[in-house]
């Protein structure tokens, strides 16, 4: 039985050797040399100053900002450590009365758009970080943006069609706009 106990321990030891310390260490190393960016959180700089990551939303209220998608996480919007969706369906009152809220606020920020407001700038995603909006989504703001930062909608619109990212190897997912990557290149307009 000693014998059994002393055999079970070194494998414990071993395999918490192997499972605990080098394949962390291995994928650390390998994702630092082959994916920097990525594996530091794709932070943004201006500067030498970080205004954001590239993969997580945060919130833009402002008339003269592209607004992201709502998040759902709690006990506050954007709380990168809380990710997760509303887990409200359809039929719940309360995804109805947010989504209503939402559409108040766009209306009330662009009272002459008439056209039908996207998706995803009332609905909030699976994880409530998207850190992007469909095309559409930008669209529909352009005119907002432009009157507010008293540029043209045609300079806008150049911004965003820059700022689309296509589908991933041409055919997975759809076409997107980096919210904080829009925003920074208008701040940058003079």
């Amino acid at each position: 039985m000693a014998r059994e106990l002393r055999v079970s321990l070194i494998v414990f030891a071993l395999l918490t050797l192997v499972t605990g310390v080098v394949y962390p260490a291995v994928t650390t190393l390998i994702g630092t040399l082959a994916f920097h960016d990525r594996v530091n959180g794709s932070v943004i700089e201006v500067g030498d100053r970080a205004v954001g990551s590239r993969l997580i939303g945060q919130p833009f209220s402002g008339a003269k900002y592209f607004w992201s998608r709502p998040s759902a996480t709690s006990p506050q919007p954007y709380n990168a450590a809380a990710s997760s969706g509303s887990n409200q369906g359809p039929t719940n009152p309360a995804l109805e009365m947010a989504v209503r809220d939402r559409i108040a606020a766009l209306q009330a920020a662009d009272p002459g758009n008439r056209a039908p407001i996207p998706v995803d700038l009332v609905t909030a995603s699976g994880s409530g970080l998207d850190p992007q909006i469909s095309p559409a989504a930008a669209e529909y703001q352009v005119a907002r943006v432009a009157r507010e930062r008293g540029v043209s909608a045609d300079a806008v619109r150049a911004l965003v069609a820059q700022a689309t990212e296509g589908r991933a190897f041409g055919v997975l997912g759809e076409p997107r706009v980096n919210v904080l990557e829009l925003n920074l290149a208008l701040d940058s307009l003079k």
